[in-house]
C-alpha cells in the first residue's frame, strides 16, 4: 500500500473521525459555557461582592516592566475565572453523561425484540 492509502485508511477510521467530531463539538459546548460564566453568572457574582470584575484582579508585584511602563502583576482574577468555567463545563458534561447512561440503562431493560425470541427458540430447537 503507498503512503496516501494508508494514511487515507488511518484517517477514516472511525475512532478518529469520531474523535475530530468530538473535539469541534467540545470547543463549541466550551465557548457557549465560556458566554454563560462571563457574560451571565459573573456580573452578578461581581455585584453581590461590590462590583468587581474578578477578571480584572490582579496582585501588582511592584516592579517595573521590560520598558520600564508596564507594572509585573500576576493575574489571579482569571485564574478564578477559568476555574469557575471548568466548573460549570464539568457539571453540564455530568449531566449529559448521566442522561445518556439513564437512556442506556433504559434501553438495556426493554424486552428483546420479536425476532431475537424466534432465533434463540430456533437455537434451542437445534441444540435438543
Amino acid at each position: 500500500m503507498s503512503l496516501m492509502s494508508d494514511f487515507r485508511d488511518f484517517a477514516m477510521k472511525g475512532n478518529v473521525v469520531d474523535l475530530a467530531v468530538g473535539v469541534i463539538i467540545g470547543n463549541a459546548f466550551g465557548k457557549i459555557v465560556s458566554a454563560l460564566v462571563d457574560k451571565v453568572l459573573m456580573p452578578p457574582v461581581g455585584y453581590l461582592v461590590g462590583g468587581m470584575d474578578f477578571s480584572k484582579l490582579r496582585f501588582v508585584l511592584g516592579l517595573p516592566g521590560i520598558n520600564g511602563k508596564d507594572e509585573v502583576a500576576i493575574y489571579y482574577g482569571e485564574f478564578i475565572q477559568a476555574s469557575v468555567n471548568f466548573i460549570i463545563i464539568a457539571f453540564c458534561m455530568f449531566m449529559v453523561i448521566r442522561l445518556l447512561s439513564r437512556f442506556h440503562l433504559a434501553a438495556k431493560d426493554a424486552p428483546p425484540p420479536e425476532q431475537t425470541l424466534l432465533l434463540r427458540e430456533i437455537r434451542d430447537l437445534l441444540k435438543k
